[in-house]
This record gives C-alpha cells, structure tokens and sequence, in this order.
C-alpha cells in the first residue's frame, strides 16, 4: 500500500478509509470512475481557483459527472470575479501534480475549502489520495470534519 502525508494522516485520527491503487498517469474523474467501476457521481474531483484579488484560493470539490459553476462559487464567497488557473499555476499553488490533488492534502496550506451539496447525498466518496495512481474512499462525515469546508451547491451539469 502506497504511505504518504494523507494516509499518515487518516491513521494519525483514526480514519476508516479504503485505499485503492489506480494507473499512475493523469486519469479524470470518469476515468477513475471506469477503472474502479463505481458511479462518477462518488467520485469527487478537486479543482483549483483563483480570486481575482485576494491571494488565498479555493479548493471545490464537485462530483465528476458536474463542472464547478464559478457564478454561484463567486457568489457564495461574496467574490466578483473568479477564474481556474492553469495546470502549470495549479501544481506551483498546491505542490501536488495535477491528478493528484487531494483536499486532505491541502488542509493546512491556506485553501478556502467548498465541498459541492451533492457530497451528502452519499455515505462515502471516492476522493484523490495526495498524488496520482491512489485513490480514496472514505465517509463523507469524516471528509467534512477533516477539511471543515463551506458546504454548498457550487456545480452544474457537466456539458
């Protein structure tokens, strides 16, 4: 089994969680969806963005099968104006590759964390491990008290 920060983390708390090995290039949530055979909608995917002023950004966490809706992020963060940066931005911001971008592994970092409504319609989710080729499953109750994120409808359909 793949130990990192992450895993060492959850063990540290006591965290029931699964832990799945996945190929390890970049695979997107529908991807990681296929190889694990589950839903795409239990997969959840972290995406990187920025504010447009303020220098702290944001960690949302939406369901694979949905797009983050940066309108309604804006507005629930009471920000004008948001963007998604680039990957090469991203990877520089979280010091995680691009596909292996986990909110656990971002806890302490300064990210604003928002975890899309939807989470709670499910026990557990599959979420990335803290770098690419692992994968997690763990309850969404245990997710919530380790990122403490802002809960709220922050995606849409995916077109």
């Amino acid at each position: 089994m793949i130990k990192n920060n992450v895993i060492r983390l959850l063990e540290s708390r006591s965290i029931q969680f699964k832990s799945l090995e996945l190929p390890m290039e970049k695979l997107s949530a529908l991807q990681t969806a296929s190889f694990l055979n589950v839903p795409v909608e239990n997969v959840f995917k972290s995406i990187v963005i920025q504010r447009e002023k303020k220098p702290k950004p944001i960690l949302a966490i939406v369901p694979g099968s949905m797009e983050v809706d940066l309108k309604k992020l804006a507005n629930l963060l009471g920000e004008k104006k948001l963007h998604i940066p680039s990957e090469r931005e991203v990877e520089r911001l979280t010091g995680l590759q691009v596909g292996g971008i986990s909110p656990l592994a971002l806890t302490n970092m300064g990210f604003d964390m928002v975890l899309d409504l939807s989470a709670l319609l499910h026990e557990k989710i599959h979420i990335s491990g803290g770098q690419r080729g692992l994968n997690l499953l763990i309850l969404v109750q245990d997710l919530i008290s380790l990122i403490n994120p802002q809960v709220s409808d922050i995606a849409h359909r995916a077109t």
